[in-house]
């Protein structure tokens, strides 16, 4: 298998879902979890509503079970749709020449001069809590395309960010 360039996995990346491996694992976690565990569990929940004539009208508590209820059937809903459009991002599929979906960048922040490692993903597997950035977000988009070495600028909440590019690994 060959390394695909920038602009084919950015043209993949608009026929389906790129996702890395730990980010499909993640999704696939999550399905199961909503399908064995909190699917029977909000079922439980009805069926004692029921069984104790607590199934009418003005039963706030039965609300909120029926709208969990659809809120997990959606996502339910939701992940199943990733995974029918999803392709799981190969390591060799990953640029390290310049910044794409998969790549781990090391970057330094100019003004704070701070060095944190991000992964550039797809807004569906993205959480910057866990430094995995969406290619869409303005870092994200700032960083694409850029070689090692580059200065690139975005605009954040708290204001004009300006980071180097240090290093681009899998």
């Amino acid at each position: 298998m060959y390394a695909m360039n920038e602009s084919e996995i950015m043209s993949d990346a608009h026929s389906g879902i790129l996702l890395t491996e730990s980010g499909y694992k993640a999704l696939q976690v999550e399905l199961e979890h909503l399908t064995t565990v909190k699917r029977p569990e909000i079922a439980d929940r009805i069926r004692e509503s029921q069984q104790h004539g607590e199934f009418s009208e003005d039963n706030s508590e039965l609300d909120e079970v029926k709208f969990e209820q659809a809120m997990v059937e959606t996502r339910i809903a939701e992940l199943k749709s990733i995974f029918g459009n999803a392709q799981i991002l190969e390591i060799d599929q990953i640029p390290t020449d310049s910044v794409g979906i998969g790549s781990k960048v090391m970057v330094l922040d100019l003004q704070a001069d701070d060095e944190f490692e991000v992964r550039v993903v797809s807004s569906i597997e993205s959480n910057p809590a866990q430094d995995l950035i969406s290619m869409e977000s303005p870092m994200g988009l700032a960083l694409l395309g850029h070689p090692k070495g580059s200065e690139v600028f975005f605009e954040a909440p708290e204001g004009r960010k300006r980071f180097k590019i240090l290093d681009i690994t899998r």
